[in-house]
């Protein structure tokens, strides 16, 4: 017989709750749920449940990460379960989650515990733990499918979702949030403030119970969200937005956008992000909040002097990072080149001395969110912009935005030519009252670039999806014709967002219907090409992957022309003249 009730702290429970919350699609009662489990669970286990919950791992300051991969997941269910592995690979094209895959095929030819397993929540973290430090991916799948054996069906099945890293029960970071703002009666604004502070919904959690979220203190080496700009309609839209009596104006840079953590080492300091030289720690996080330090070690030295002998706190700067001429000696902007310049050392796991010289970069900072100690988020951006200038930059590596003061759109028409002319996307214009706003795209900040590009292709492959798209060809490889006489198509991108749920489903429907070839278990389709869409993009860049020599950066689907042929969509020539226009174009 199995246990009618698990103990509060059993993974089982942790499970059991899952699966209601899965069950619903009523936010309301998701929180409810989450909201009743947390009210059983120790201190201890209130921290690990809301950072499973959430997805997490460990902590986001916590630079730990498991480094386990799709494929070994996929062995260690195969081997777990006792299951052909070409069954294991037909359910998950079915399921799309390895995770439903491994609960239910757990035990399918041989005997396993059934759910009075007792596995508790400290031993999933000791289990993680373990695994964070275990090297070489055929050790990882041997401890992995050594734990999987000893588990009942549901724990197996969610022990697995949190290793991949999304539980995929409709309940995100936000909703933890959420839940945990109507359990403890508190804002969700402060428990969000406390969270991003902390980088630990774990904590933050516990701070809510506790009723101590105001006491949260900002803390370093976990990525904050970035604040974003909004597109100006037109002159006339930036001058209804912007403080009559002036607004700032800095170039838009065409670079990877990155978050600057900088703190001298602490004695006593726990694992975090980053990389320690000359007694300063420092990391460097992208867009997506990744971590990006280690592909950028010609920054790091230049980043660590920023930080003054008398500074014990540290610092977040905010800023973009540029391709810039080897050895050009001459200060922004003149030397910065094209983001494609970038291309050669993105990606790369080992980074020559010649690869590095080769395709140098500078670091432009223009934001400053954290001082010494003093948070800046909620001062304006004119005091922001003060605690940057009091930074010593060495003008070369590290280096400051030029920050104008306009008062009037007269003569913005001419700084936007100026600011193509320096390499340029065009402008940045934000009022010196804003406030630095972490994930949000508001009015305070407008960007003024050129007038997106758009070409029509056809689709020719399309693969499965991710998340709640994972049951649907929802990823589409696209191409133009060779030229208007020559009809053979080239593939010039992928692109997966830009159609609605409804609009996804019915194209997978026919797209199923007209696959001309099935790869990875019918993952992977090559179709008729009959599908044809309007598509908008970044820039057109080189590009060895395809036969065309280019490819579309950051491509996004605004239509599908029903009205238009495959016969009729645009030219490689049409795409060459664009990358021309970039300063894209082959030698």
């Amino acid at each position: 017989m199995t246990d009618a009730f698990p103990p509060p702290d059993a993974f089982r429970f942790f499970c059991e709750t899952a699966e209601r919350i899965r069950a619903t699609a009523k936010r309301l009662e998701k929180a409810l749920f989450l909201g009743d489990y947390f009210r059983t669970l120790a201190d201890e286990d209130l921290v690990r449940a809301a950072r499973y919950f959430s997805g997490y791992v460990f902590s986001a300051r916590d630079q730990r990460t498991i480094h386990i991969g799709g494929a070994a997941l996929i062995a260690a269910v195969t081997a777990a379960s006792g299951a052909e592995e070409a069954l294991v690979r037909t359910r998950l094209v079915a399921l799309g989650d390895i995770g439903d895959v491994a609960g239910e095929l757990h035990g399918v030819t041989e005997a396993v515990p059934g759910p009075s397993s007792h596995l508790c929540l400290s031993e999933v973290e000791s289990f993680l733990a373990a695994l964070a430090v275990t090297t070489g991916t055929k050790q990882k799948i041997l401890a992995v499918t050594k734990v999987l054996r000893g588990l009942s069906a549901p724990e197996a099945k969610y022990l697995v979702k949190l290793l991949q890293g999304d539980l995929r029960i409709g309940l995100k970071e936000g909703a933890v949030e959420d839940a945990l703002a109507r359990h403890y009666q508190v804002s969700v604004g402060e428990v969000q403030r406390a969270n991003m502070l902390t980088g630990d919904i774990g904590e933050t959690a516990l701070l809510a119970r506790q009723g101590t979220l105001s006491t949260a203190a900002l803390r370093l080496f976990h990525p904050l969200k970035f604040m974003l700009a909004t597109p100006a309609t037109d002159l006339a839209d930036l001058a209804r937005q912007m403080p009559s009596d002036g607004f700032v104006v800095e170039d838009k840079f065409d670079g990877i956008r990155a978050q600057a953590h900088l703190a001298p080492v602490a004695a006593d300091s726990p694992p975090l992000h980053g990389t320690e030289i000359n007694g300063k720690r420092v990391a460097l996080f992208s867009r997506t909040l990744d971590e990006i330090t280690g592909a950028f070690p010609d920054l790091l030295p230049a980043l660590a002097a920023l930080i003054p002998e008398t500074s014990h706190q540290g610092f977040i700067l905010d800023g973009e990072i540029l391709p810039v001429r080897p050895a050009a000696g001459k200060a922004l902007p003149t030397d910065i080149l094209p983001f494609q310049s970038l291309q050669p050392r993105l990606g790369r796991k080992t980074l020559t001395s010649e690869l590095l010289a080769r395709t140098p970069v500078a670091f432009v900072l223009y934001d400053a969110l954290f001082s010494d100690g003093r948070i800046l988020l909620e001062e304006p951006l004119n005091v922001r912009r003060a605690a940057l200038v009091a930074l010593v930059v060495d003008g070369q590596v590290i280096r400051r935005a030029d920050s104008r003061v306009f008062v009037g759109t007269a003569d913005l028409d001419q700084e936007f030519e100026a600011a193509r002319a320096r390499g340029n996307e065009g402008l940045m214009v934000k009022d010196p009252g804003s406030r630095y706003k972490p994930g949000r795209r508001g009015r305070e900040w407008l960007k003024i670039k050129r007038t997106a590009a758009t070409l029509d292709v056809v689709v020719t492959a399309a693969q499965v999806g991710e998340g709640r798209r994972s049951r649907f060809l929802s990823d589409y490889t696209f191409a133009v014709r060779t030229s208007e006489t020559d009809p053979t198509l080239l593939n010039v991108g992928k692109a997966y967002s830009g159609l609605t749920d409804a609009e996804v489903q019915e194209l997978s429907d026919w797209l199923m219907a007209h696959t001309v070839q099935e790869f990875a278990h019918g993952k992977v389709r090559t179709v008729e090409p009959s599908i044809v869409f309007e598509v908008t993009f970044d820039r057109v860049q080189p590009s060895a992957r395809h036969k065309s020599g280019f490819a579309l950066r950051f491509p996004r689907i605004l239509r599908v022309r029903q009205d238009k042929p495959a016969s009729e969509i645009d030219t490689l020539e049409s795409v060459r003249r664009l990358a021309e226009a970039d300063g894209a174009a082959l030698d």
